[in-house]
């Protein structure tokens, strides 16, 4: 399979290359079989995308994420879920109940690989466009028609690469499109992270580049009316529990690490 991905939508290689290794690991603590065919097919080198920090990073968003996902699947099965920012995340296979309706949301050229990769599924439907474009909302506006839940929306791995007025459009497109409510959940990385992109472990090895960051998710919220702030959780939490490194990193660093923070409107 032949990969064409521009410079942001490049760092979806790290979380795939990250779940591909776990998933071969003695006793993974999540597993990814479609990671692991796609670094397959793709012979990709992974050592400059799976270094320990953001390997232990993606496995603690991974089950903190999937788990939160399945609490809300379970209170509300048939969930209609948009995973914004997509790239090779195989999420639904995980969470699925067999009444989801889910949607992989990206770029085209992200969407074009992803369909290499990713064979046709009843209920999942993937989108090629932007996040920050209104286009993609008639579909998912169309899928909730007979659905008692509210949508879901996902963005793993986005917000970093967003301005802060690019996530203010993205907040007001959910608002406007779904007025009648909705949850999302996103990645937040901090400022101190952002100023030291040069060090991170991965996206170093890459052309992207953190374009934001925040300190709580209340600032997130602030940036347009109607947003509510419910909670976030740090990716410590879940890291702390599998190695010294990440008890000490917890520890000396606690707000350097990403969070999971959880938005209503």
């Amino acid at each position: 399979m032949e990969l064409k991905l521009g410079d942001v939508q490049t760092t979806a290689l790290i979380p795939l290359a990250v779940k591909a290794n776990e998933t071969l690991r003695k006793n993974p603590r999540i597993r990814d079989q479609k990671a692991v065919d796609i670094i397959k097919n793709l012979n990709i080198d992974t050592e400059q995308y799976d270094k320990f920090m953001s390997h232990e990073g993606v496995i603690a968003r991974t089950i903190m994420l999937d788990r939160q996902l399945k609490d809300i699947i379970k209170k509300h099965p048939d969930t209609v879920v948009v995973n914004v920012g997509a790239g090779f995340d195989d999420r639904f296979s995980r969470v699925d109940n067999g009444k989801i309706r889910w949607f992989d949301l990206d770029l085209p050229d992200s969407i074009a690989a992803r369909r290499k990769a990713f064979d046709e599924r009843d209920r999942v439907t993937m989108i090629a466009g932007s996040a920050l474009e209104e286009s993609w909302c008639a579909e998912v506006r169309e899928s909730l028609k007979g659905r008692k839940s509210e949508p879901v929306f996902l963005a793993e791995g986005l917000f970093m690469y967003f301005t802060i007025d690019q996530i203010r459009t993205f907040l007001e497109i959910l608002k406007n499109n779904f007025p009648d409510g909705g949850t999302l959940i996103a990645e937040q990385n901090c400022k101190a992270m952002q100023k030291s992109e040069k060090h991170h472990d991965t996206v170093k090895n890459t052309n992207a580049h953190f374009m934001s960051g925040t300190d709580s998710g209340q600032e997130i919220a602030d940036l347009t009316d109607g947003i509510q702030f419910v909670e976030e959780h740090s990716f410590n939490e879940e890291m702390s529990k599998y190695s010294i490194r990440g008890k000490l990193f917890a520890l000396l660093l606690p707000k350097m690490n990403d969070r999971w923070a959880t938005f209503r409107w």
